[in-house]
């Protein structure tokens, strides 16, 4: 059986790990990924040995002019692929999916696109098979996956009455210097629920969820706090036992050092993730 070829468009924080991630996979095969400028990260995905597509004729000429290597613009991958995965800012994927629909080639979009444009929205954990032979599929935003992760495991197993959490967020990606607050504590938004909680009922549909959320001065990962009333009384050993043993979830043990979100990026970066994912 050939390997699935797949294009990545939008080479930032996802779609490099989505890029990495797809080299990784037997039956898969990276045909390319698509940047919009000839910047240092452009650069890096040439020297990984992953083929450069420019976004549109504009920017092609602009990666011509720096003398980086380019297999074409976008056009010319879908030529050439099954399926796309769109990993550009919220909106711009919204946009594409024209594109994509008129060359016929089926694509996944990331969490920062609105629910309506795809077929269903996705988590691995939570509905597997509804995505099975969907055109366009959206993976939820991190935060949601999450969520959904942990809500989805105890609603199989236990059954979910309402949800209450409020979401940590860090102000901003590493390697950003336009975001913020740099010293301040900001809810986002002021007002009750925040987004979360609706974007958790695109997939885990009809739960009773309300979520919060505050953006605070860090740029390591969130912190959700998870209030979940189940539909039956269980134990702490088994709740610990169940989240043991899911795919994709990891407990850490306070009590052995690992007590804040430093500690976790220590951990995992001594792990070998290089991007303590």
């Amino acid at each position: 059986m050939m390997p699935a070829r797949i294009g990545v468009v939008g080479f930032g924080t996802i779609g490099k790990r989505i890029a990495e991630a797809i080299t990784k996979q037997p039956d898969m095969e990276l045909v390319g990924v698509v940047k919009t400028k000839p910047d240092y990260v452009a650069e890096l995905a040439v020297k990984t040995g992953y083929k450069l597509y420019a976004a549109n004729e504009d920017s092609l000429k602009k990666f011509e002019e720096a003398g980086l290597p380019v297999e074409g613009v976008l056009g010319d991958l879908l030529e050439r692929v099954d399926l796309v995965v769109d990993a550009t800012p919220g909106g711009v994927g919204a946009k594409n999916k024209i594109v994509y629909e008129q060359k016929g080639v089926p694509a996944i979009f990331q969490g920062g696109e609105k629910a309506n444009i795809v077929e269903v929205s996705f988590n691995s954990l939570c509905n597997y098979e509804e995505a099975i032979g969907r055109r366009y599929v959206r993976v939820v935003s991190c935060n949601t996956t999450g969520l959904l992760r942990i809500l989805c495991t105890l609603n199989k197993a236990y059954g979910l009455r309402r949800v209450y959490a409020t979401i940590v967020r860090r102000a901003a990606d590493p390697k950003e210097v336009k975001r913020g607050p740099v010293n301040a504590i900001k809810p986002d938004p002021v007002t009750m629920p925040s987004h979360h909680g609706e974007d958790v009922k695109t997939v885990l549909r009809g739960l009773d969820i309300v979520t919060a959320a505050v953006v605070v001065p860090t740029t390591l990962m969130h912190v959700h706090i998870v209030y979940a009333q189940l539909s039956k009384r269980v134990s702490t050993d088994e709740i610990v036992e169940l989240l043991a043993n899911t795919p994709r979830i990891v407990l850490v043990e306070a009590g052995k050092g690992v007590a804040s979100t430093a500690d976790i990026v220590e951990l995992a970066r001594d792990l070998g993730r290089k991007r303590y994912d």
